[in-house]
């Protein structure tokens, strides 16, 4: 092949595997053990540190290599390390029975235990720096600049080398030279802009990795490290290796600078690499272990420092932002007219987010002050973002380049877009003018590209003289913080944006919503109180021994719930007494000897949920012990009450000098009531205990349900409206046979309820009560369907049928609200269920969808 007809491009540094040369630099020796400790490869000098060829090393324990001291340090470092990218280092340690010390690193690759030493010069003395002091004058520094130049100029004092430089990456992973420390004489790098391919890739990701590396010489020979490739013919990965040789093409492009010793320290921001520590010398240099783990302490604690002072910095802009975002509201709520004027606008946001012009989008009306397209190029540019994702910001600076069909003129380069609506979608877009400027790249960047002395591989540039590049197309980006304050402006805007439309039919949208989510609230609490008496209609019979029995039951159940009603709706849906609760259900069973229940606490109010859920719990006690229990002889009850310091409200119920009790063989549904409605519906906890002297039961109500007498607020009371009634469906006996059924519903007599019916239609049946139960079960396990009700309390099933939706098992919502409530969801096209649940309503949903039938 005709090597010059063959371009090579930029990309071939990034293939290099500059972390598997195999090879190390001969300032110090490698061994390579296998975790029982044995040898299995060495450098080829290894005899110039530790006496013994590399071919006899390898193979033997290293027991017979190192002295015993050493060999017992190793093991105790090896056992510090923390994760695979970890290196530790011990300093001044004999390895032989000789006199020569060493500084060692060791560190983990790929199950191989990496030992590198090198000789201690005990004679070279580490800088008295004091680390604290040097922070302390990087804390001095007042703007970035100085806090730059302070880094540079205290790294260089650590290092000793000729050239300490602070380069930053910018998105692309090109670099420039922010910051410089250097000998005089040598000219300056600052302000510099380096090509991304001058740090390759597979660079940039190994020093995110390893945040130190030194190249001692670059004339020095690398020593090969043998034997080459491991059994299964891998090279040793020297990702982490202190001693790892250079890339030719690394070692050509320092040659071309008059380099001779490099020094990296990585300043890792947030996770991501910011830029480095550059530092060149112009002839071999060395500093010892000791002082480079000094400079590589304080490359962490500066990238430390960088971190807060970039978080503080975006923290005081996005506190402004808000600031304004408050203006911004406040101002249209006196006057809605002002979103249509696009100056007031860009005024308004100007000190917000920098532009320079603005254009806004609504409801298919545009309007364009400052730099911008034209109004054909700005409904172009809308037509495009639709194309987005929903509610999502969207910045380039490269307007040109990303939509080449809208016509700018040349003048605008940047936008960032801010929709303020989803349906239908309305923007607000700030524009940046093109930033025409100069840029001083170390070497031509298009340079091209020739075969040279490394073979087929990119040659290094040889020009480092400055070299001017005009930049056109581009704005000054938009970043990351002032994305953040876009999303501040755009969740403002929405709040307001409304007012753009005709007041007085507005007024009729908000009333026509409001009587609709009356009556939509009205109809859930009346289909819920539908489901629930079906629920003990069912469970019920399931425990009665006969007809009067069952009937007694049914009505005593439904009468503690009438009365719960009837107290909660008479302050309109207001929290209700405790007290009030226990003395109906006292008086209801016991009459005139409702003494016998000895109640002491300061009377607290229960919210509606759990007033309803804690009526039937003390219902189901007080007739129990009646029946079986203290009350039903001349035993008593001692019911007590009391918050804790979390608001917390713990009920005790104990029975005193009734006939002996033992534990039930069989659980009732009463006796499931009990135990599990409160933990069910509240979130609480329930304990039951079966004393010989009397049944012992603990409650604990969380405190988002229990409010102190007179901290309530009063809601108004929804108007009656008739639920219609749904005609039957036929049927199959089992349509669900042999599938998988989730259930989500967060009252447990519903949920109940609703199993008995998918197990009476064939299903295995998994219930849910909340968002994070119905996760948790997705995760471990298939369904091959799933019944969800809206509404669970304090959230709604929504992100329960994203998940379902997305590993395409289909789901019924089912809920007392109304179709429209589920449907305004983004799944509108999923059935509805209309509680309360009935076998026929289940069959007949099941027969309008698309279950997956097992064999």
């Amino acid at each position: 092949m005709n090597q010059a007809a063959s371009p090579v491009d930029l990309t071939n540094c990034d293939r290099e595997p500059i972390h598997q040369l195999g090879s190390v630099q001969p300032f110090g020796f490698l061994l390579a053990v296998s975790a029982d400790w044995i040898v299995t490869r060495a450098s080829a000098n290894l005899s110039q540190f530790l006496g013994i060829a590399h071919a006899e090393a390898v193979g033997r324990p290293v027991s017979s290599i190192l002295v015993p001291d050493a060999l017992h340090s190793l093991r105790n470092k090896l056992a510090t390390l923390r994760g695979p990218d970890v290196v530790e280092r011990i300093f001044g340690i004999a390895l032989t029975s000789g006199h020569q010390r060493f500084d060692v690193a060791i560190h983990v690759s790929h199950g191989q235990i990496i030992i590198e030493g090198e000789p201690c010069d005990e004679g070279k003395e580490a800088p008295s720096l004091s680390m604290r002091s040097m922070m302390a004058r990087l804390d001095h520094t007042e703007t970035l600049e100085a806090f730059f130049r302070e880094g540079a100029r205290q790294a260089r004092a650590l290092t000793g080398f000729d050239r300490v430089m602070v380069y930053r990456f910018d998105d692309s992973g090109s670099g420039e030279v922010v910051a410089e420390a250097a000998r005089p004489g040598i000219g300056s790098f600052l302000g510099l802009h380096y090509p991304a391919s001058d740090i390759p890739v597979q660079a940039r990701a190994l020093y995110l990795r390893n945040l130190f590396r030194i190249i001692a010489d670059i004339h020095a020979v690398p020593v090969p490290i043998l034997p080459e490739r491991d059994e299964h013919g891998r090279p040793l990965d020297l990702s982490m290796s202190v001693l790892r040789s250079v890339s030719p093409i690394h070692i050509e492009y320092l040659k071309n600078m008059g380099v001779g010793a490099s020094l990296s320290i990585s300043i890792v921001v947030d996770g991501r690499l910011w830029g480095l520590f550059a530092c060149h010398h112009y002839s071999a240099r060395l500093p010892s272990a000791e002082s480079r783990s000094t400079a590589e302490l304080f490359g962490q604690m500066f990238a430390s420092r960088l971190e807060s002072r970039e978080r503080r910095l975006a923290l005081d802009y996005e506190t402004k932002a808000r600031r304004i975002a408050d203006r911004l509201l406040t101002s249209v709520a006196d006057n809605a007219s002002l979103l249509d004027d696009p100056t007031w606008l860009i005024d308004a946001l100007a000190d917000a987010i920098p532009a320079d012009g603005i254009g806004v989008w609504i409801n298919g009306r545009l309007a364009i002050a400052g730099l911008g397209p034209d109004e054909k190029g700005f409904a172009a540019l809308v037509r495009h973002l639709n194309r987005n994702a929903a509610g999502r910001v969207y910045a380039v600076d490269r307007l040109g380049e990303t939509y080449p069909d809208i016509e700018t003129d040349g003048t605008v380069a940047g936008m960032l877009a801010i929709p303020i609506s989803r349906s239908p979608r309305d923007y607000v877009v700030l524009f940046r003018q093109e930033i025409v400027r100069t840029v001083r790249w170390a070497g031509d960047p298009h340079k091209p590209v020739e075969y040279g002395p490394n073979g087929p591989r990119l040659t290094p540039r040889k020009s480092f003289e400055a070299w001017s590049e005009l930049v056109r197309g581009r704005s000054l980006p938009f970043t990351e913080a002032e994305r953040r304050v876009a999303e501040t402006i755009r969740v403002t805007l929405i709040e307001v944006v409304l007012r753009l439309t005709d007041e007085a039919s507005m007024a009729r949208q908000l009333a026509n919503e409001r009587q609709e989510l009356l009556i939509a609230e009205l109809n859930h609490r009346v289909r819920n109180i539908l489901g629930l008496i079906g629920g003990l209609i069912r469970q019920s019979q399931s425990t009665s021994a006969s007809l009067p029995d069952y009937v007694r039951q049914l009505e005593g159940r439904v009468q503690s719930l009438s009365r719960a009603h009837d107290q909660i709706t008479r302050d309109h849906w207001a929290p209700a007494s405790l007290r009030q609760l226990l003395l109906a259900e006292a008086a209801a069973y016991l009459g005139k000897n409702a003494q016998r229940i000895r109640m002491t606490g300061d009377d607290v109010l229960l919210e509606p949920q759990a007033f309803s859920t804690t009526a039937l719990v003390f219902h189901e006690l007080v007739t129990n012990s009646a029946k079986y229990g203290s009350l039903s002889g001349s035993g008593l009850v001692e019911l007590g009450w009391e918050r804790d310091e979390d608001g917390t409200l713990h009920i005790r119920w104990r029975e005193k000098d009734g006939p002996p009790v033992t534990q039930p063989k069989r659980q009732g549904f009463g006796s499931t009531i009990i135990r599990r409605s409160i933990p069910y519906d509240l979130g609480g906890k329930a304990e039951v205990r079966y004393v010989r002297q009397g049944l012992e039961a603990d409650f604990s109500i969380p405190a988002r349900y229990v409010n102190t007498v007179g901290a309530t607020g009063e809601l108004p009371a929804p108007a009656p409206v008739e639920a219609a009634a749904r005609p039957a469906a036929a049927r199959n006996d089992e349509p669900l046979a042999g599938l998988n059924v989730l259930l989500v519903e967060n009252n447990l007599i519903i949920a109940m309820d609703g199993e008995d019916i998918l197990r009476r239609l064939g299903a295995e049946v998994a219930t849910a009560p909340s968002v994070a139960d119905a996760m948790a079960f997705l995760s471990g396990q298939s369904f091959d369907l799933a019944l969800l009700d809206v509404n669970l309390g304090d959230e709604t099933s929504f992100a329960i049928a994203d998940r379902l939706a997305a590993n395409n098992v289909p789901f019924v919502f089912a809920t007392g609200y109304g179709e429209g409530i589920a449907q305004a969801h983004s799944h509108s096209d999923a059935p509805v269920l209309q509680k309360p649940y009935t076998i026929e309503g289940v069959t007949d949903i099941l027969a309008r969808l698309a279950v997956p039938q097992k064999p």
